[in-house]
């Protein structure tokens, strides 16, 4: 044999020696991805929720199939799923509850909401008048028109105030509200007056005065100054207060709502300057990229439907009370005072529901648990809307009759504004707006063509209008995802 050769052990001459090649396997890359991401995993109450989590991990379908051998997103979080164990992660102590919310600060809310109807009734002398030609109290066409505006404007000017509130800029937001609410206020101004007809002068003034103190409203809750607006509201309250036995002077009733609502506007015209965003404009800030303005349009929209939704109810009851002028009614008021509540009753769900996935181990148990919330919290807010609803008819001097009919339909509409303000929560806005424009828009129709007075379409396009939106919330708020913060 030629060459050289090895030297093995105790000298022997031996053959080259050819490395053994040790069999191998290559560890299961699902299996490390498993190890990396058990916990998150393991408090996922449904696939899609893992799919999330490798969605924002940077992961691309191509790289899943090259690295994973799975399909895409969706397959290899099924298989991830299935793999791990269901468990929550455990904190030590009460675990922290990010919806929390004050009770009493969710009235002085619905209370603030509720209070300016008053105004309806220290002003009802100086709207009376002949019935229009729609055969509607004197007024109740400017108004509606300057009310439905003011709303729209003013729901779409405090989601954009909320957004830059959110980026943590109160100046852009005081900014925003600046140049917002004074164009909100001349525009349901303007509107109110175009659609005035021969008499209704001062319900057009009054409608312009309503715009103004909406504009004031949207700025002091947008910043949080509920205190500043409660204290505006004071004369307003004081002067209606006595009209129960007393019939006040018409100028004692003029200077009590100018008075409110010079204090409205200068409170916030103080808490605009307090504020900031009157100054240089920041250059940092300046290159952020801020909210979209056609994001606020579904917001604003939401707000046309349930303006429409609130008032609709009003005219009912003033069109079954057989007044002269367009006061306020009872089941307006019932709506607007609930909204607090209301407010809590959101919160709370939100709490509940995130309680719930902490403690659900499978999907089915999560959507068992949310339907259950999502019952105890409507039912509670509808309990709330009837005695609000039971106590003003009764306390309210000359409220219409309340059959079963219209206390069904007032429900059924109570129904469609928690269940669209829960959806909305969710930023599900667009499919709530949707809801509660067409149904409002219906009922106006009806109303302005002489078919709902008294009739079944405002209740039945509510009770419609209710199932529609329940059903909304059971595809949307039955998803894990849904939840997570």
């Amino acid at each position: 044999m030629s060459g050289s050769l090895w030297l093995g052990r105790e000298g022997q001459d031996t053959l080259p020696y050819i490395p053994r090649q040790r069999p191998h396997t290559a560890a299961d890359p699902v299996d490390e991805l498993v190890d990396r991401l058990e916990d998150l995993i393991a408090a996922a109450v449904h696939p899609d929720e893992v799919a999330a989590i490798l969605e924002s991990d940077g992961m691309t379908d191509a790289h899943i199939r090259t690295t994973y051998g799975r399909q895409d997103s969706f397959a290899l979080a099924e298989d991830l799923y299935a793999r791990v164990e269901r468990r929550y992660p455990r904190v030590a102590g009460p675990a922290a509850d990010p919806w929390h919310a004050s009770l009493p600060a969710c009235l002085l809310r619905g209370l603030l909401f509720a209070l300016p109807g008053l105004a309806y009734v220290l002003g009802a002398p100086l709207l009376a008048g002949p019935p229009n030609g729609l055969g509607m109290p004197s007024g109740t066409v400017p108004l509606l028109a300057g009310a439905i505006t003011g709303w729209v404007w003013n729901q779409g000017l405090s989601h954009r105030a909320y957004s830059w509130l959110g980026l943590g800029d109160r100046p852009a937001a005081a900014r925003a509200l600046r140049t917002g609410a004074p164009l909100g206020a001349v525009l349901s101004g303007l509107v109110a007056l175009a659609v005035a007809g021969p008499g209704e002068l001062p319900a057009a003034a009054f409608a312009a005065g309503q715009a103004v103190y909406l504009a004031a409203a949207t700025v002091l809750l947008a910043l949080g100054r509920e205190r500043d607006l409660l204290c505006a509201l004071v004369p307003l309250a004081a002067g209606a207060a006595p009209t129960v036995s007393y019939d006040l002077p018409d100028a004692l009733r003029t200077g009590l709502l100018l008075l409110s609502l010079a204090a409205a506007a200068g409170f916030a015209a103080r808490a605009l300057a307090e504020a900031g965003g009157d100054g240089d404009f920041d250059a940092a800030a300046d290159d952020r990229p801020g909210p979209r303005l056609t994001a606020s349009v579904p917001y604003a929209l939401f707000g046309l439907g349930t303006a429409m939704l609130v008032l609709y109810a009003a005219v009912g009851d003033v069109l079954a009370d057989g007044a002269d002028s367009a006061v306020a009614a009872p089941s307006a008021v019932a709506l607007t005072l609930s909204m607090g509540p209301a407010e809590w009753l959101l919160y709370r769900f939100r709490s509940e529901s995130l309680a719930g996935l902490r403690e659900s181990t499978t999907a089915y148990g999560f959507r068992k648990a949310v339907a259950a919330t999502v019952a105890v919290c409507l039912g509670g807010y509808l309990a709330v809307l009837l005695a609000l609803t039971l106590a003003g008819t009764a306390l309210w001097p000359g409220a219409p009759e309340l059959g079963a009919l219209r206390l069904a339909g007032l429900l059924a509409t109570g129904m469609v504004l928690w269940t669209a303000l829960l959806l909305q929560s969710f930023g599900a806005v667009r499919g709530a707006a949707a809801v509660c424009c067409t149904a409002g828009g219906i009922q106006v129709l009806a109303l302005l063509t002489g078919a709902g007075r008294p009739s079944t379409v405002g209740p039945v396009v509510a009770a419609v209008a209710a199932a529609l939106l329940a059903v909304l919330v059971g595809v949307l708020l039955g998803r894990a995802t849904a939840h997570r913060l």
